[in-house]
């Protein structure tokens, strides 16, 4: 297990964190800091950077050092089910948890992936009665379609492996699933791209041709925080909404879980300054990302040029 973690913390600070893997691109950790700096929160944040095989004995090293909560990203959502004590009713049923919260000496299992995406989505549009389409079938698909089948849209499920979209659309009460190509025939009115394509990358799950104009575009990758996607959607006259939306009102609620459970809770009218914290938190932490990828790619001084 490697991680970001500092050396020293005091015995009173709230342990907080990710696990992931790989860790390169999170911005979790700049929000989440700046969010508990602005409720007064003694709480630190740590990355834990864990292949698959080490997710069960990262989690029971992490139960013993008292991690208090734990967001939970790619690719451990849906195992992270059977190690928990115990799982929320909507994460059972989504069948992914993005979120541990320590209750007592339990870890219990929450997804909030389904909230987020409905905010960002409901920032541009309305929901009920539209054609949505989600690409991808994995714990954050699964979230995505859970919410947008609740929300009353008529919901298809697409992936690279028909099989896996079949799955998920039968689990979780969507219209129809079929492979990636069924798009252009489908013309949906809402697209949510929840594959890691286009994560540092410069490409798109789908081709620039497959999308109808006047579409609603959610792509759930946030690095770049304008992907191929995003770009092809809005050449095409699309409105697009970035990743970075989609992960701040996800990670609202999952601050939520923990804090309101603290004697006394943070104070609500400073929770409501919370969501623009934290989306100030990711734009800082993109230009830094930014800014080291330029200085490591500059010349230096007597370099050759």
């Amino acid at each position: 297990m490697s991680s970001d973690a500092p050396s020293t913390a005091a015995a009173h600070t709230a342990h907080c964190g990710i696990v992931l893997h790989p860790a390169g691109h999170t911005r979790s950790p700049a929000m989440h800091r700046a969010a508990y700096a602005a409720l007064g929160l003694d709480a630190d944040y740590t990355v834990y950077d864990v292949p698959p095989e080490r997710l069960a004995a990262t989690l029971d090293d992490l139960r013993t050092r008292g991690i208090v909560q734990l967001a939970v990203s790619i690719p451990h959502k849906r195992a992270m089910l059977e190690l928990v004590d115990e799982v929320e009713p909507v994460a059972r049923e989504i069948g992914a948890i993005n979120t541990v919260t320590r209750v007592g000496d339990r870890l219990v299992g929450a997804n909030t992936d389904w909230l987020g995406a409905l905010r960002a989505l409901e920032r541009e549009t309305r929901l009920e009665g539209r054609r949505a389409v989600v690409l991808g079938a994995g714990g954050t698909a699964r979230a995505v379609v859970y919410g947008l089948v609740r929300r009353g849209a008529e919901t298809h499920v697409l992936n690279r492996t028909p099989e896996r979209a079949e799955r998920l659309a039968q689990d979780l009460g969507a219209r129809s699933a079929a492979g990636l190509e069924a798009l252009a025939g489908l013309r949906p009115e809402i697209l949510v791209q929840t594959t890691s394509v286009g994560l540092e990358e410069d490409r798109s799950p789908v081709p620039a041709e497959a999308l109808p104009e006047g579409l609603v575009v959610l792509d759930a990758v946030y690095a770049p925080e304008r992907t191929r996607l995003i770009a092809d959607a809005e050449a095409r006259g699309a409105t697009t909404i970035g990743g970075k939306w989609m992960l701040v009102h996800q990670a609202v609620e999952q601050l939520r879980i923990w804090t309101r459970r603290l004697d006394p809770p943070p104070d609500e009218d400073a929770f409501e300054a919370v969501e623009t914290v934290m989306a100030r938190a990711f734009d800082e932490a993109g230009r830094d990302v930014a800014h080291r990828r330029h200085a490591a790619h500059r010349p230096r001084e007597g370099a050759d040029r």
